[in-house]
């Protein structure tokens, strides 16, 4: 239908759920309370909150500060004018509340609005409430072309109805999705992702459980991959229980679509999970296992997993093994530069020699050289764009570590390195940035108690 046209009244709910869903992901995306987001629109944060519930329909002219304030490209604008502007319709809208869209239990339904210049936004719609609108019409009338990929709606729909088989083109949907949320973590880290990507990844279960049996590998194969997502959003959250229990149902599922890369992969992830557990015997363990995984695995994973048996090696203080697995890494990244398949996990995509030299920085400093780790980490930094703030902000914080480590300590510089990291750390929710800050500020209250750039870290990390 024609953007401009208006929906039929009784469809007033279901713009007043989705706009308040679009409402509050924009919100959060920008890191701004409702408090915040009502000052920046001089507008009663109370009814930001009712809005975004569903509960109240804002003011055309206050949607326009939103857009602004938010940077929508106008998309909450488009939302609002699909509701009547008659005030007839006020009445009629609070007495069918619930009626068009009801509240209701099932699977989480992730839905793409697109704005004018192309970003994506996302809202979560219960199973529930997606089948409403679609049988009803209502989605068609609440998101019009332009707004949103309605025929993707309609597959996503149809496999959550009774799928006897999955479709390609709605797997192909949440492939691209699963890519996006890896390209965006290394700017927002897992506080903005955990959310979108756990509904997705039950969504993805729900379907696996209604597949014939036998026909369930393409969407094994997909939910491997977002369980992995998941384990590394929880490990960089801090929150390893979970991250381990991602990564299990990771390996059972790829286990169960044959997926032996993937199966491989995982015993990497693993290792990689219990260097933050201080067991390097088990970072050893499950990297070695990785490399006698039978069946088709790529020498990529396997120069992977070379590299994470090196950290292992570096934790326990064997510099001789430590070094020969990093030999054995960087000697098949040289030979197999571009030996992936497409199906390969989506880290391995981008495994090369500079990502084995910059994740090989940690070993290095366990195993007693701070000098080539600075090195190396001064050199990532450098090369690291600006909007790659999570990424950027760990290398930082690791860095700040090191230089206080060797021979010739710079307190002032680590807590200055420091310092810039704590408000990523806060907005991205990344636990690995938050343990180096303070394994930092131990170091400096211990070694530099009165040093003045670090009782500004400290207040910093404490505020």
């Amino acid at each position: 239908m024609d953007g401009n046209t208006l929906p039929d009244p009784a469809n007033v709910p279901a713009v007043q759920t989705v706009f308040g869903l679009a409402l509050r992901q924009l919100r959060t995306e920008a890191g701004l309370s409702l408090r915040a987001l009502g000052k920046a629109t001089h507008y009663d944060f109370s009814r930001l909150s009712r809005a975004e519930r569903g509960e109240h329909l804002v003011d055309p002219t206050v949607v326009k500060a939103l857009d602004e304030a938010l940077h929508t490209g106008g998309l909450l604008a488009r939302l609002r004018a699909l509701a009547p502007p008659d005030p007839a319709h006020k009445q009629r809208n609070r007495a069918t509340r619930g009626a068009g869209i009801a509240a209701g239990s099932g699977d989480t339904v992730r839905l793409e609005l697109r704005t004018a210049d192309g970003r994506s936004v996302q809202v979560a719609l219960t199973r529930r409430e997606f089948s409403h609108l679609l049988a009803t019409g209502a989605l068609r009338a609440v998101l019009p072309a332009g707004v949103t990929d309605l025929d993707q709606a309609d597959r996503v729909r149809r496999m959550l109805d009774g799928p006897r088989r999955p479709d390609p083109q709605v797997l192909d949907y949440f492939r691209r999705l699963l890519a996006e949320h890896y390209t965006a973590d290394k700017m927002l880290g897992p506080r903005q992702l955990l959310g979108p990507v756990m509904a997705q990844l039950d969504v993805l279960d729900s379907l696996r459980r209604h597949i014939a049996p036998g026909a369930d590998r393409p969407v094994l194969r997909l939910l491997t991959q977002y369980a992995e997502f998941a384990g590394w959003l929880h490990q960089d959250a801090g929150e390893l229980p979970a991250a381990w229990h991602w990564s299990d149902r990771a390996s059972q599922w790829a286990q169960a679509a044959g997926d032996d890369e993937m199966v491989a992969y995982m015993l990497v992830r693993k290792s990689n999970i219990a260097t933050l557990d201080t067991d390097p015997a088990a970072v050893v363990g499950l990297a070695a296992a990785a490399q006698r995984v039978r069946g088709d695995v790529s020498p990529k994973l396997i120069a992977l997993a070379s590299q994470q048996e090196a950290r292992g090696w570096a934790q326990l203080g064997d510099v001789g093994r430590f070094r020969n697995c990093l030999d054995t890494a960087a000697a098949l990244l040289r030979e197999h530069p571009d030996d992936v398949r497409p199906t390969a996990p989506l880290y391995l995509h981008g495994y090369d020699l500079a990502t084995l030299e910059e994740q090989s920085a940690s070993a290095y400093r366990s195993a007693g050289d701070p000098t080539t780790a600075t090195a190396i980490l001064e050199r990532k930094i450098q090369e690291t764009p600006a909007h790659l703030a999570r990424d950027l902000a760990h290398l930082r914080a690791k860095l700040a570590n090191v230089v206080v480590a060797g021979a010739d300590p710079d307190p002032v510089r680590a807590a200055e390195l420091g310092l810039v990291c704590v408000e990523v750390c806060r907005q991205s929710g990344s636990g690995r940035i938050a343990g180096e800050l303070r394994a930092l500020d131990r170091t400096l209250a211990r070694r530099w108690p009165e040093l003045p750039a670090a009782r500004s870290l400290r207040e910093a990390l404490a505020a």
